[in-house]
């Protein structure tokens, strides 16, 4: 059996998941990674998108994270989400409603925030795709 590792996804809001884990997948900036017990020591971004979670009791968790830093040592992984909900708990037409709203703040923005809010607008839908194919 894989050895465990201390694991937490914590929020501006709230801690919204922690304990020991066997693996976790975390959107990165580079592309999804997944971290384990004893990994070696990295810092990066996190993108939207759904972090996979399979606990030391065996159970399997969802979260979806709109952006923030993940923190990985040998002995664990702290998640520090800009947002983060539980796939179970999340409501698709709130995510939708701030999609919309970006698209529509885009109009207003030039130079280097239109590029940067454009590049969000893009990771949020990929990670609703990611939220829609998860929940069915």
């Amino acid at each position: 059996m894989a050895e465990a590792f201390s694991f937490e996804v914590v929020s501006p809001e709230a801690l919204i998941l922690g304990g020991e884990a066997i693996a976790v997948d975390v959107p990165g900036a580079e592309g999804y990674f997944t971290a384990m017990a004893n990994h070696a020591p990295f810092m990066t971004t996190v993108k939207p998108g759904v972090v996979n979670v399979k606990m030391a009791d065996g159970a399997v968790e969802r979260i979806f994270v709109r952006g923030g830093f993940a923190d990985v040592s040998p002995t664990g992984l702290t998640l520090l989400a800009e947002h983060a909900t539980m796939v179970k708990d999340l409501n698709v037409e709130e995510l939708d409603e701030h999609i919309q709203k970006m698209r529509d703040d885009l109009a207003e923005l030039e130079g280097d925030k239109k590029v940067r809010a454009e590049r969000i607008l893009t990771q949020l839908s990929e990670g609703r795709a990611e939220v829609m194919i998860e929940m069915n």
